[in-house]
């Protein structure tokens, strides 16, 4: 029986983009957990691809959170 292998085709690296796009793992000063920073080398030849995957990553974090609070990826919790 043959092995079948799913696998996304294309589209931004899943991984750190080379030199251009930096990533930390830092702890907040206020409440002591680990965040990711990105940082983005300005004078990169690649820099509109750098910041759309950062930006992608941002979003696909905010929605994972949003997600784990309302149960719905695209709706922002409710104001207390």
């Amino acid at each position: 029986m043959a092995k079948v292998v799913v696998k996304k085709l294309g589209g931004p690296k899943s991984e750190v983009r080379g030199n251009a796009v930096t990533e930390k793992r830092v702890r907040d000063s206020s409440s002591g957990q680990f965040v990711t920073v990105r940082t983005i080398d300005a004078k990169s030849q690649t820099f509109g691809e750098d910041i759309s995957y950062v930006f992608s990553k941002n979003v696909a974090k905010a929605r994972r959170d949003n997600k784990a609070v309302t149960g719905v990826v695209d709706r922002a919790p409710a104001k207390a």
